[in-house]
């Protein structure tokens, strides 16, 4: 297949085109159209690293939907998807697809659209009407309280509801999804597909509760009647950037920005967002800052500008970065494809250290200092950062903050008085998601620190079975790969 087919490119709907709405940038239609070709390519491997450790942390069964998609036996691909993924309608549009770069083929060969196949089985199940709510035959007498509910907690209800538990999630805002519905554009996932999901849930048996905080309208003795709780509330504390100038008014964290302009929009407010008319400059280069301009631009910014420290990457992988970790090779995301369209210019300026915001005299950020810096390796061979003597403005009048997580809020944890780590996230032993408090487990980004909506998933997932084992002494639940194996006990021989 590989040999005679051609990697297609990613099926996006053109730029030009998309920035004028909120929609979703896929053009499914044609992803549909070339799939068996491109299921095709899959090499059927002797050892497939799209499944390792590697490559997709859920351990997806990758080679086998891959021929049964080219075979047309689309619910069996769907099967054999669902075995290991819950929610692959998530994971097939904001996933980065590591499993794409330990795909074997890469080696001598562009990859194997994986994550446009993923979304595909998904999308198809759904159009069928394959995707029907099963609630667990029979219900046993424990129930759980999941607290958060972005990937991590929705994973971890959807498994314990499958084992028969009883499970109420609690989400502090208006609406459910947390990350996926206030984190992630409706450009990557809209907010139809998170709802229709959600429906599925709630009709499985799962309870949902909204406007739910801990220690407020929530108490600890309501929580505490609960046999487990699960504590998955993300790592939403930003990292700052304390130069001077920090104080300046129109200097926002990034998510603070996105969640806006998400709420916002799922208001239908027509008022124009905070970057209308306004000179971006997004500092930071990840994921969210990607989400930042994208939003930028379809807001009616004035000019998009992305800030980053290091150096612009290689257009293959650089030195270091082998096969099959995920590739660090320079990628134009959908946000630079839609700044490119709409200014003419890819908006990332690289070697530039930020030192000075710069205001006017009404206390309004109007511009960054910046330094140039070089990078080179010391005599022990690690990179380090050399300031040269030449120095920069940028132009800003709106500028957003992307720099990462430090770690979960910790007013919950408090109140709890669950153990921290020294990277101040939820600790638990080594290999477990039990935290220093009885009966209450920790899953997702509060326990690993900031990552990929796919790990989160797979947190979930995994923190669902032991919580299934220490309540039943039994796990019919899944490990990675679709494995059902038991949970060994802690101190277990």
């Amino acid at each position: 297949g590989f040999i005679k087919y051609q990697r297609e490119k990613s099926n996006y709907r053109p730029p030009e085109e998309r920035v004028l709405d909120y929609n979703e940038i896929y053009d499914h239609k044609s992803v549909f159209k070339n799939l068996k070709v491109q299921a095709a390519r899959c090499m059927d491997c002797g050892v497939p690293f799209c499944q390792s450790s590697s490559g997709c942390p859920l351990g997806n069964i990758i080679p086998k939907w891959n021929d049964l998609v080219y075979k047309g036996n689309w619910k069996e691909a769907l099967e054999q998807l669902l075995l290991t993924n819950n929610f692959p309608e998530f994971t097939g549009r904001v996933c980065p697809a590591p499993c794409e770069s330990a795909c074997v083929l890469t080696l001598i060969e562009p990859a194997v659209t994986i994550k446009n196949i993923e979304c595909a089985i998904i999308e198809k199940a759904f159009q069928e009407g394959w995707m029907i709510a099963s609630p667990p035959v029979v219900r046993n007498k424990f129930k759980v309280a999941v607290v958060g509910s972005g990937p991590a907690g929705l994973a971890a209800a959807a498994q314990l509801n499958k084992a028969g538990h009883t499970v109420t999630v609690f989400e502090k805002n208006r609406k459910l999804g947390g990350l996926l519905r206030y984190g992630i554009p409706t450009m990557k996932l809209s907010h139809e597909i998170i709802d229709r999901r959600l429906k599925l849930l709630e009709d499985e048996g799962i309870h949902f509760f909204t406007d739910q905080n801990v220690g407020q309208n929530l108490s600890l003795e309501h929580l505490f009647s609960y046999d487990a709780i699960l504590i998955a509330i993300g790592s939403t504390k930003p990292r700052s950037l304390p130069i001077s100038g920090h104080h300046l008014k129109h200097i926002h964290f990034a998510m603070d920005y996105l969640e806006e302009a998400q709420k916002c929009q799922e208001d239908g407010d027509s008022t124009p967002g905070k970057a209308y008319d306004k000179d971006v400059v997004v500092i930071g280069g990840g994921d969210t800052g990607v989400d930042c301009i994208a939003t930028a631009v379809r807001q009616g910014a004035k000019s998009v500008t992305t800030l980053e420290l290091l150096n612009k990457p290689p257009d293959t992988r650089p030195m270091g970065n082998l096969w099959p970790q995920l590739s660090r090779a320079c990628k134009v995301e959908y946000g630079h494809a839609d700044v490119k369209a709409k200014f003419g210019a890819d908006p990332r300026q690289y070697n530039l250290l930020p030192k000075e915001f710069l205001g006017d005299s009404s206390g309004n950020v109007s511009g960054i200092l910046t330094g140039c810096v070089e990078w080179k390796k010391d005599a022990t061979g690690r990179w380090e950062a050399r300031e040269s003597s030449s120095e920069k403005i940028l132009k800003a009048d709106l500028v957003l903050l992307a720099l990462g997580y430090l770690g979960p809020e910790t007013d919950l944890l408090e109140s709890l008085k669950i153990k921290l780590n020294l990277r101040s996230n939820i600790d638990t032993p080594k290999g477990s998601y039990r935290t220093s408090v009885p009966r209450v487990y920790a899953a997702g980004d509060c326990r690993m620190g900031q990552s990929l909506v796919v790990n989160a998933i797979a947190e979930g997932r995994q923190a669902a079975r032991q919580i299934d084992e220490d309540l039943t002494n039994s796990s019919c639940l899944a490990g990675p790969g679709g494995v059902i194996h038991s949970v060994v006990q802690a101190g277990a021989a």
